[in-house]
């Protein structure tokens, strides 16, 4: 697996590890989100999701400007890609027409406008809003959904670990969120059990 789109993470309490979520819309869910995920919440203000955005896959950097509306509409498709994710990694194609519509609605806003400067290096027309950030998220979502990578949406094979990622592998084989951490517990509990102590 390549970490060059990966990003560190440190959930309450627990170690720093890398994680690739294989894609963007997929990386959005490391904010946050429902049940297992809340742990992990990290928007709770415009400013924490401008803080973020840098981070991800975007490739957007400091360029946007988000507004409370830009936050709310955030989590609501959050809150829907998670719902789909999880349906679809459990291998049923049964997906929500609600949550498709709330990626629908997202999508259908402008997309970040791409840009070329005078030493030609490609950036983006600024500012960006929210709603054009979250455009990107969607269309994204909709290209994984919407097509033969939606067989390839996984959770994670640790123990009670709720990480969801796009098996980009050649082989389509990854079972972890990382290696450096759930990868790494399960070889240490297989070695346990093979050699017990005493």
């Amino acid at each position: 697996m390549t970490l060059a789109n990966a990003m560190e993470l440190a959930p309450l309490g627990g170690q720093r590890f890398r994680f690739d979520a294989g894609t963007l819309c997929l990386e959005l869910l490391v904010t946050g989100g429902e049940g297992e995920l809340s742990k992990w919440e990290r928007l709770h203000t415009p400013a924490d999701l401008t803080a973020w955005i840098p981070h991800s896959r975007a490739g957007l950097g400091d360029l946007v400007q988000v507004s409370a509306d830009d936050l709310a509409a955030t989590l609501r498709v959050r809150a829907a890609l998670q719902r789909l994710a999880e349906t679809a990694a459990s291998g049923s194609r049964a997906l929500s027409g609600a949550d498709l519509a709330t990626l629908n609605e997202a999508a259908a806003a402008p997309p970040p406008v791409p840009v070329i400067g005078p030493a030609l290096e490609r950036t983006w027309a600024s500012p960006v809003t929210g709603a054009q950030f979250l455009s990107a998220v969607a269309r994204d979502a909709i290209e994984v959904f919407g097509g033969p990578a939606l067989d390839r949406i996984r959770t994670c094979g640790g123990e009670r670990c709720p990480m969801l990622f796009l098996d980009t592998s050649r082989p389509g084989a990854r079972r972890w969120c990382s290696m450096d951490r759930c990868g790494n517990r399960y070889k240490l509990r297989t070695r346990r059990d093979r050699h017990p102590a005493g």
